[in-house]
């Protein structure tokens, strides 16, 4: 570290303008974030009973309908900011969903003030599910998604998902307060537990629309830190994101663990290099999935003997615990939203049969053993304090190495041969913070040519 600031110091002046010296505004951020209210919206949401997805959406005080209005009226009340809507959707009779029902996602829009077209995504679901009710008050003909006389049955569901809605909230209230110059996107998804619906009609649409969104933070099950046997985790979170290495999502979740570890000191965020967990998933998969980079927040002591029963209650969760997660994500979040946006490391090929195929804008030189980089970046930040270029070798799993070079397009590692090292570039403001990194990646098995006759 003490190497990588004086580099930067060396280039620019002063140490404070390296990406790892903590922005005091993100920090006071960070300092904001209040258990309290994260420990009051979980029993809120709790109260309604049930906020199943097939239960009457009219009633008052109880299922989906209620919980929604309430947490648009919450979203409504924190600041004059943010833009709140319904995200509605018709959604017809299929597998998982047992009937033709309208999904309402919950969305609160605080727009960017130089960049508003890049778009950051929190979000967490707030429909619940008991598939418990199928064996103990149903007719035993499936479980809670396709049984009709258990769509009522209690389903606190305060870890899954209420904790990770109550970070959202929390967040919108304590980052609308201020302005970024990327636009925050705030969501409470429904429709997650028949099939993460809400969040696949939300990503799909953004992708039909080109609407760039620039990363995607999901909370799912971020309220427990005591396993059901007992064992207890409250110092890190686990962040799920999917293959390849250098995926959009990958470099997100790096990003992420980078940020916590400078503005949560004392809490990790540790990236676990794989979707979700094993054979299952979560609402920032649609968003990988239509090419957005996504990662999962989820504690590593989840109580899965409680999860989609009457007893995942508040007396079960840690609010503390979900106070540091949303701590963790103000920072990424925050972070990323004042940031430059990133260089672009690939060039287009306009000509020949693979013509719309991009190359990266990664050569070996003159000397042919030299590692020579090149980036655009056709709209710096008017903040712009330089670019870093990172290193690490192919089986390192986060970044080895930072070279500030300066505003300069182009820079070259002598000796360094391209094909053993993974490179990057990321943008750097001068309040010290850093866009995501682009990667310098290839195709590893481009498609053939010939066609076998």
């Amino acid at each position: 570290m003490a190497l990588r600031v004086f580099l930067f110091a060396l280039m620019f002046g002063t140490a404070a303008l390296y990406g790892g010296t903590p922005d005091p505004e993100i920090q006071k951020i960070v300092s904001e974030i209040s258990s309290d209210r994260i420990a009051a919206t979980m029993k809120k949401l709790e109260s309604f009973g049930t906020r199943g997805n097939f239960t009457d959406p009219k009633q008052e005080g109880r299922g989906i309908g209620a919980a929604r209005r309430w947490i648009r009226a919450e979203f409504e009340g924190y600041s004059p900011r943010l833009q709140v809507s319904f995200n509605s959707w018709n959604v017809k009779k299929k597998g998982r969903i047992l009937r033709d029902v309208e999904l309402v996602n919950v969305v609160a829009v605080l727009p960017g003030t130089s960049k508003p077209e890049s778009r950051i995504v929190i979000g967490g679901h707030y429909d619940s599910l008991n598939l418990l009710a199928s064996v103990t008050g149903g007719d035993g003909a499936g479980d809670a998604t396709t049984n009709e006389k258990t769509i009522d049955a209690p389903a606190p569901g305060v870890g899954d998902d209420a904790s990770g809605v109550a970070v959202v909230m929390e967040l919108a209230r304590v980052l609308s307060r201020r302005q970024f110059e990327k636009t925050l996107v705030f969501v409470a998804f429904q429709g997650e537990e028949i099939g993460l619906v809400g969040s696949t009609l939300f990503a799909q649409d953004a992708r039909k629309n080109n609407v760039p969104i620039e990363a995607m933070l999901n909370n799912d099950i971020v309220g427990t830190d005591v396993a059901d046997n007992g064992r207890a985790e409250d110092g890190y979170v686990h962040v799920f994101s999917a293959e390849p290495a250098d995926s959009l999502s990958r470099t997100l979740a790096r990003y992420v663990r980078e940020t916590a570890a400078r503005y949560v000191p004392g809490f990790r965020a540790e990236p676990v290099f794989r979707a979700d967990r094993f054979t299952r998933g979560g609402d920032h998969t649609p968003f990988a999935q239509n090419g957005y980079a996504a990662v999962r927040f989820t504690t590593p002591a989840e109580n899965l003997g409680i999860q989609h029963t009457d007893k995942d209650t508040f007396e079960k969760t840690s609010p503390a615990y979900a106070a540091k997660v949303a701590q963790v994500n103000a920072a990424a979040a925050a972070s990323l939203a004042s940031a430059p946006l990133a260089p672009v490391v690939v060039r287009e090929v306009a000509t020949g049969p693979n013509k719309g195929r991009t190359n990266p804008m990664l050569a070996r030189g003159a000397s042919r053993v030299d590692a020579v980089l090149r980036w655009k970046d056709e709209n710096p930040a008017a903040d712009l304090a330089g670019y870093v270029v990172v290193v690490r070798s192919t089986t390192a799993p986060f970044w080895e190495q930072e070279i500030a070079v300066g505003k300069v397009a182009e820079y070259t590692l002598a000796g360094v041969n391209i094909d053993a090292v993974v490179l990057g570039v990321k943008a750097v403001d001068k309040s010290g913070n850093e866009s995501l990194v682009s990667v310098y990646t290839v195709n590893e098995y481009p498609r053939a040519q010939i066609e076998l006759q």
